[in-house]
């Protein structure tokens, strides 16, 4: 399944087993997907180095069948083994610099931000998107003094990459982050931790959506509400009123593209003028290089 753009993302899940006593990390990260998560990481500071190998190489293969981005934590050698989409590396890990020069200029490459200051620098510095927090005390970050929504505010004032919330964040104060300003969440022992994490990763995508309150349109001003479509199997949110303002949300402005709706193929020149409606199915097709 081709891969949207990452960018995009709204929902962001990591791997905590410890969370999931009885379960296979596999079986919960397929729920999560299931459940609309956008960005996978692996994450797993204590284990050893062999099991990581193991486990990224199997997570690469289900985040390849859905079509979701695999970032490795730390691991720079395991992210280049494994064919992952990037890394992510903490305040004291490998420099930014270097995680670029090693990953080359495709791969995906985030900073845990703690400040407003480090948070422009590692946009300075050439970060894809930077995670903000932690936003609440949590568990997966012992002895790290919560941030607050006031670093929320600050981010979203400042940071101009994609930044995620991070950090305690749940059903019950997700709101509160992103009245902050927050519009990618990112949640640890609230999804992985759920006897269901396809729930939970539904009802945050729907909080998500609510928060966004839809998009104003140049044509008449109105408020267009988000409504769910199908995308090459994949179930997604938008508030696009055509399949050209579709295209263009996805990252596929331009790009030598089919698009099949309702099992109709659509010249490119009707894409402007064919409505979304609800529950529409697409396939989206992007041939690449002479492909």
């Amino acid at each position: 399944m081709e891969k949207r753009d990452w960018r995009a993302f709204k929902l962001y899940a990591i791997t905590a087993v410890n969370y999931h006593p009885g379960r296979s990390m596999l079986e919960v990260m397929e729920q999560a997907i299931l459940g609309g998560v956008d960005i996978v990481q692996l994450r797993a500071k204590d284990a050893p180095k062999e099991e990581i190998l193991a486990d990224a190489r199997a997570l690469r293969a289900l985040t390849a069948r859905y079509g979701v981005p695999l970032i490795i934590n730390d691991h720079i050698d395991i992210a280049l083994e494994v064919g992952a989409d990037g890394a992510h590396f903490g305040q004291d890990d490998l420099p930014l610099a270097e995680a670029r020069r090693i990953l080359g200029p495709d791969a995906i490459i985030g900073i845990s931000t703690h400040s407003l200051e480090q948070a422009l620098a590692a946009e300075r510095g050439g970060a894809d998107y930077i995670g903000v927090g932690p936003v609440y005390p949590t568990g997966t970050k012992p002895g790290r003094t919560a941030v607050t929504t006031a670093y929320v505010r600050e981010a979203a004032a400042h940071v101009a990459i994609p930044w995620v919330a991070i950090g305690g964040i749940t059903l019950e104060n997700v709101d509160e982050v992103m009245a902050a300003g927050a519009s990618r969440i990112c949640a640890v022992s609230a999804i992985v931790g759920s006897d269901d994490p396809a729930a939970v990763c539904r009802a945050f995508r729907e909080r998500l959506s609510a928060g966004a309150g839809g998009e104003h349109t140049e044509e008449d001003g109105a408020v267009q509400a988000a409504f769910s479509v199908i995308v090459n199997g994949r179930s997604e949110e938008t508030s696009a009123r055509t399949v050209e303002q579709l295209v263009e949300t996805l990252g596929l402005a331009g790009k030598s593209l089919v698009v099949e709706l309702d099992g109709t193929i659509l010249a490119r020149e009707a894409w402007a003028e064919t409505a979304l409606v609800n529950g529409a199915v697409l396939e989206l097709v992007h041939f690449v290089g002479g492909g």
